[in-house]
Order: structure tokens, then sequence, then C-alpha cells
């Protein structure tokens, strides 16, 4: 009895690691290992093919010397900002009217969610239609009779960056509704009944009340969107493919060109290594905070 105890026990360990075991194999060189490779490469004289000399951080000066490179950086966090800024706001917004009980709250819900069922790249290629001057919006709106509409900003590199807000924040601002209403939906309905007891308008307590015990959704929604503004690589790509020029190039769009275009791969592996330091920024303090509060929950 006591042998086939012990046997079962052993299972018992052994069994979840035997099994985790490939997917952590796979894991560690698929990730870790490419991020050691990336890193190394960015230290070396590697153009067309790779080098495993040490050259420094020549490539990292090579990089923030490269204007096209300083480009991509400022349209990065112009896009960031807004789509932060836009995404939240509108998403909260239709988090807080779905939260009244609406009719058909089910199909509304669906319908704000299905932007995120959709690949950057359908969404890119969509918004490029809809934004084309000879076919998308400033055709339709100057077929009906005002011939003098113009919307051309998809083909003006001082307003094309903001047609990639667009279409980023269309595409996910669903996403940021559904982490909010389900904030929402965890708030305790006395703490309301009792603030309107107190004489308290709605106003008054979603701005004092409820927005600031959505915390928690706050930070998901900015360390997530915020990742998603980072590797905005597909979007950008069929959208406006980093033009018109220069204008809407991206971090991630640099990478891929100066790599498998221009032949500066120790150029690209820097600008790599670069966003990851940017990532791990967000997702560092983001993990720690919440291992933080689960330490002390504890």
């Amino acid at each position: 009895m006591r042998s086939t105890l012990s046997l079962k026990d052993r299972l018992s360990l052994w069994l979840p690691r035997f099994v985790l075991s490939p997917s952590l194999v796979v894991v560690f060189v698929g990730v870790y290992l490419f991020i050691a490779w990336t890193g190394w490469i960015s230290l070396s004289s590697s153009q067309m093919v790779p080098r495993y000399d040490f050259v420094g951080l020549e490539q990292y000066h090579r990089l923030w010397s490269t204007p096209r490179w300083e480009t991509a950086v400022a349209n990065l966090f112009i896009f960031t900002v807004l789509f932060l800024a836009v995404t939240i706001a509108v998403g909260l917004l239709i988090a807080i009217l779905l939260d009244q009980r609406i009719r058909a709250e089910g199909l509304l819900r669906a319908i704000y969610l299905y932007p995120m069922a959709l690949s950057f790249i359908v969404t890119g290629t969509a918004w490029k239609w809809i934004l084309n001057p000879d076919l998308g919006v400033q055709k339709v709106v100057n077929g009906l009779g005002w011939s003098g509409f113009v919307f051309d900003w998809i083909t003006r590199p001082e307003y094309a960056i903001y047609c990639v807000v667009i279409a980023a924040v269309w595409q996910s601002t669903g996403f940021a509704m559904a982490i909010f209403l389900a904030g929402l939906r965890g708030i305790d309905n006395s703490i309301i009944k009792a603030a309107q007891i107190e004489g308290a308008g709605l106003p008054r307590i979603y701005a004092s009340i409820i927005i600031p015990m959505l915390r928690p959704a706050f930070l998901s929604v900015v360390v997530l969107l915020s990742y998603i503004s980072i590797r905005s690589f597909d979007l950008v790509l069929a959208l406006t493919n980093g033009g018109p020029g220069n204008a809407t190039e991206m971090p991630s769009t640099f990478m891929f060109s100066a790599t498998f275009r221009r032949n500066q791969m120790g150029v690209g592996a820097a600008s790599a290594m670069m966003m990851l330091m940017t990532v791990a920024a967000i997702i560092v303090p983001y993990l720690y905070s919440e291992l933080r509060e689960d330490r002390h929950g504890h």
C-alpha cells in the first residue's frame, strides 16, 4: 500500500513537469535564445550575413545617427499617445453606456468586439481603401454632391500618421471596452446606492468613485495597448507601407527594412533590442505591481 501511494505521489509530482518540459524547451530556444542571439548580433559588425565579432555599441551609434530612425521614434510617440488616449476614452465611454443594462447589450458588445477578431493586415487593407481619395470617403461624399470635400490624409506626409491612429483605434476600442466593462461589473452596487443616498449625481459618482476603482483595468489596458502600439508592424505595412516617403515609419518597419532590404543586420538587431527594452520598461513595472499586490493581498 505504501509503495503504491509513493508511486502515485511521484507521478503527481513529476507528471506536470514532464508534460510542460517540451513547451518550456521550445519557449527557451524560440524566444530567449533568439533574443540573446539578436543582442549579440547588435554588438557585431553584421551586415548582409551575421558576423560574430565584437564592435561594442557601434551599431547603436549608427542607429541613433540615422534620421529615419529618429522619424520612426517620433512617429511611435505620436501614435502611442493618440492611440492610448482615444482608445481608452472611447472604450470607457462605450463600457459605461453598456453598463446601463440597455437592450441588445449582447449584440452591441459583439459588434464592438468584432474588429479584434480581424488581423491588422485585414484592418490596414480595409482602411487603405476607405481612406483612399479615389475609392473611399472622399469619393463617396463628392458623389453625393459635396464636390469641395477633401479627405486625402493618407497621401499627405503631415497627416498620414493620423490615418494609422484611426485604423488602430477602430480595431482596439472593443478590447478596451471589454476590460472596462468587466471592471464595472465587478463593482458592488451598494457603493453606488450609498452615494446616491448621500445626494451625489451619476456624473459625480463615476468621476469620484467608480473610475478610480477601475485602476487595475486602466493599468491592464495601458500596458496591453502600449505593447500593441510598439509592435504595430503589420498595420503600418498594410495601410501605408511606411509612406508617403517615411512619414509613417515605425521602429518595427524600420527594423524590417534595415535587416531585409538594406542589408544592415547589425542596425536592425540594434533597433530590435531598443524595442525589446521599451517593452520591458512597460511590462516589468506592471508585473512588479501585480506581484506586489498579490503578496500584500495574501
